[in-house]
């Protein structure tokens, strides 16, 4: 049955008056919105999906501010949600959830002087969605109102008078968290104070997520409140009934998020929480979402490692084939950490089963990884059949990501991979050298070029192949690359590399570095490479390369000292070592290195701190200062990384063994 005339044209009335054309969204002119609306409206439900979806990004798009638009919108885009049958009543409510809730975060310059009214206006039928028949509405009202910053003693009587008439039990976890955040705007006494009596009282609600709901909405106030109840939470998360938050407005997620979810109650580094959803439980999803929280925990914090380990191999026999991934991808992770277990991971070697992601990443290949970080030799069969061009469930590029408190599940490059294994070249390098002779796939010939480039004078046994290549215009950057990582085993390479440097093409400084590493004159290299120091935005590459002609590079002194006060920190701290390395003027070099890493001490961690730390150490004793500032950093618990993933881990185990290595040079 569709909407009465009467109320389809009531719902438009001031949409023609507004001055669309003269108020601005994130892409400009708001003349857009009016029609976007109508069809937010319209009877085909795919076509109302789509104008929702360009209206959040058009009124929303990644917040930091509310623009003009948005207030003229939010009296349509509230009709829109009171209207039955109106297909995209609940994208309305959770557009007016995402703005409502900037509104209260945003510094005042940034909020549309016309939102406030617009938003006092519209509060009472906000208010009048929670009587709405259909539960999924009531839901994402209350979702609003946990959301906006209205006070509470506007907002609770409603909710109240709602949590006492609803029966539908999704609904009443909405409404629970809703209560608990519109209780902390209210003032002390009056509703705020009934309201967290009965949240008190609902520790005790017969049902699971109402309990765990509660502990939610009263953890803001009362934050030791997680730890107390952790057996309830524990409870909830792993009782069966956890599948309602998925249909709740605010949560929307299974067992993997609402297992994140309330991890989320507890802070630091205690394992507790999560060795309590490591048990064994009958759910596949349950026992994923358990490794997911592992992966949380283990990349924020390195003391949880010797009681989630045992619990991390149990997994490698799981059912589940995510779960034996994620088992063996943590190890891959923890690395030397997990060594004592490669037996049991060797196991799992000839697992071929896939995960339902894109790229089809099996068990085996987890293994492999994980043996690889473990430097144990029982990967190279796997690898030497990957370098061969068997299919692959490795990344194809370098991938990286941000470090939060998500633990992303994903496999490194083939290069990546051969850069922990330097240890067993000679056993790889028949294959990566068969490659070299025939491969005709860029990619892959790039990644082999840069692990060897990795592995530095140990792959010489490739350089036969690189000067072939080195002499064909596709190939001859990669082939130089690792060359000069090879370095003097290179020899040969010198006359076809200072050819490419008299071409003068675009990349004459890589011919430049690599017929120097090679054993080339330091003439015609240091002439290009100093050009490209006064030249180049980012120098601090090629500040590292001219820091390896020591004294040869002393013309460039007085240019080196002056870049130890530039404003990049990289600039800095290269132009600091090479500096050093040209003159031995480490009365300059050690304090803007120290500098660089002296966040340590706090727990912060940059990219450019590792160089200069490694910097530090070829300094010796002259780095005592810096070294003495240092001495706890390697007893921090909390992992020191900028990456996500696999990534971070490494970052931590790197800075933690720089920091090891200066202590141990500077004595």
């Amino acid at each position: 049955m569709g909407n009465p005339p009467g109320k389809i044209a009531r719902m438009w009335v001031g949409l023609d008056e507004a001055d669309w054309a003269g108020l601005k969204h994130n892409y400009g002119s708001a003349e857009d919105v009016p029609g976007l609306l109508r069809r937010c409206g319209g009877p085909n439900p795919d076509d109302a999906d789509d104008a929702s979806s360009e209206l959040l990004n058009l009124l929303f798009h990644q917040g930091g501010w509310v623009c003009s638009a948005a207030s003229a919108a939010l009296p349509f885009a509230l009709r829109l949600a009171a209207t039955p049958q109106v297909p995209s009543r609940c994208a309305m409510l959770e557009l007016v959830a995402m703005l409502a809730a900037e509104a209260g975060r945003i510094e005042a310059r940034f909020l549309d002087p016309g939102w406030a009214p617009a938003w006092t206006q519209a509060l009472p039928e906000l208010l009048g969605l929670l009587d709405d028949p259909e539960p999924e509405i009531r839901r994402a009202a209350a979702d609003v109102l946990a959301a906006c910053d209205s006070p509470g003693e506007l907002v609770l009587p409603g909710l109240l008078r709602c949590w006492e008439a609803e029966d539908d039990l999704a609904t009443r976890l909405e409404l629970v968290l809703s209560l608990g955040q519109a209780a902390l705007r209210a003032p002390v006494g009056g509703h705020g104070a009934e309201v967290f009596d009965l949240l008190r009282d609902l520790l005790d609600s017969p049902q699971a997520q109402i309990r765990l709901a509660a502990v939610h909405a009263l953890a803001p106030n009362d934050p030791g409140l997680p730890a107390e109840r952790l057996d309830l939470i524990l409870e909830a998360v792993r009782d069966p009934t956890i599948e309602l938050w998925r249909h709740t407005s605010s949560v929307q997620t299974g067992v993997l998020g609402v297992h994140h979810w309330a991890a989320g109650l507890i802070a630091g580094p205690a394992p507790t929480f999560t060795l309590g959803l490591l048990a064994d439980h009958h759910d596949a999803e349950q026992r994923i979402g358990a490794l997911a929280q592992a992966g949380r925990l283990l990349s924020q914090w390195r003391s949880p490692t010797a009681a989630l380990l045992p619990r991390l191999v149990a997994r490698l026999y799981d059912p589940a084939p995510e779960a034996r991934f994620r088992a063996a991808e943590l190890l891959a992770c923890l690395g030397p950490a997990a060594a004592a277990h490669a037996d049991e991971v060797a196991t799992l070697l000839s697992d071929t089963s896939a995960r339902t992601t894109r790229k089809r990443e099996t068990v085996g290949e987890a293994a492999l990884w994980a043996l690889a970080r473990m430097n144990d030799p029982r990967c190279l069969p796997g690898l030497i059949e990957l370098i061969a061009g068997a299919r692959s469930g490795f990344a194809s590029t370098s991938a990286h990501y941000p470090a939060t408190d998500l633990h992303p599940v994903v496999l490194p490059a083939l290069d990546e991979v051969l850069g922990y294994l330097p240890d067993h070249a000679e056993r790889l390098l028949p294959s990566i050298c068969g490659q070299l002779d025939t491969a005709t796939d860029d990619r892959l010939l790039n990644r082999l070029c840069e692990g060897l480039a990795d592995w530095g004078p140990v792959a010489g046994a490739a350089v036969p192949q690189l000067l072939g290549l080195l002499e064909d215009d596709r190939t001859w950057m990669a082939a130089a690359k690792a060359l000069a990582g090879i370095g003097s085993a290179g020899v040969g390479a010198r006359d076809l590399l200072l050819s490419r440097l008299r071409d003068a093409g675009p990349h004459t400084e890589l011919a430049a570095w690599a017929y120097w590493r090679v054993g080339g004159e330091p003439g015609p290299a240091l002439e290009i490479l100093g050009r490209s120091v006064e030249e180049r935005r980012f120098r601090h590459p090629t500040l590292r390369k001219l820091a390896s002609f020591g004294p040869h590079a002393a013309p460039y002194a007085d240019r080196l000292r002056a870049m130890t006060s530039d404003t990049d920190p990289w600039t800095r701290v290269e132009a600091a070592h090479a500096l050093w390395a040209v003159t031995s003027d480490a009365e300059t070099a050690v304090p803007v290195l120290a500098t660089a890493v002296l966040d340590l001490t706090k727990g912060t961690y940059l990219p450019v701190m590792l160089p200069a730390l490694d910097h530090l150490a070829k300094l010796g004793q002259a780095a005592q200062p810096a070294a003495d500032l240092l001495r706890d950093v390697p007893a921090r618990d909390q992992r020191l990384r900028t990456n996500g993933g696999w990534r971070g881990f490494v970052q931590d185990e790197n800075i933690r063994t720089a920091v090891r290595e200066l202590l141990s040079a500077s004595v």
